[in-house]
């Protein structure tokens, strides 16, 4: 699948996966959910779900690093600016070194170009929040955020799932 396919993919998840509301209760049953299926299947990675202006739930799975927690921030800092999700602007940007282009005045330390980073939309709101994922590749890291994602709000995952990345 070539990347503009994976990016109208990404489009459609994002259009998609709205929620009718979204509180601390619903955080904690994604990011239980996240975290439960990573312990299951030995996913080594951090799980940090907040909306903009606080954290509302964070787990760090064994085998997960010290350096996990900072790309998770830097990919909120990027669903915050940009309001869609991380790995749809890696594809959008095609840029290897992770960094944003020069004129857009965005420090490497604060924002990198990984995908993992989903926005929290709410039906008539907006964007209020973000959904974080780091420790996997970043196609599985998007990944797992929207098969939660699909599981909480009752959507069919088969027909938003980015399929398994050509090597």
């Amino acid at each position: 699948m070539a990347a503009a396919d994976d990016i109208a993919l990404i489009k459609k998840q994002e259009a998609e996966l709205v929620f009718p509301a979204f509180d601390e209760a619903v955080a904690f049953k994604i990011g239980s959910a996240i975290r439960d299926r990573a312990l299951k299947e030995n996913l080594p990675v951090i799980v940090d779900i907040r909306t903009f202006d606080r954290p509302l739930f964070y787990a760090a799975m064994p085998g997960s690093n010290a350096s996990n927690p900072d790309w998770a921030r830097r990919k909120i800092n990027v669903v915050r600016r940009y309001l869609r999700s991380t790995y749809r602007l890696v594809l959008e940007q095609q840029r290897p070194d992770r960094t944003f282009k020069v004129g857009e005045a965005l420090d490497i330390a604060d924002y990198v170009l990984a995908g993992g980073g989903f926005p929290v939309t709410v039906k008539g709101a907006g964007v209020v929040g973000v959904i974080a994922v780091s420790g996997l590749p970043e196609r599985d890291d998007h990944g797992v955020v929207v098969d939660a994602l699909c599981a909480h709000l009752g959507i069919d995952a088969s027909g938003l799932a980015l399929p398994p990345e050509e090597k």
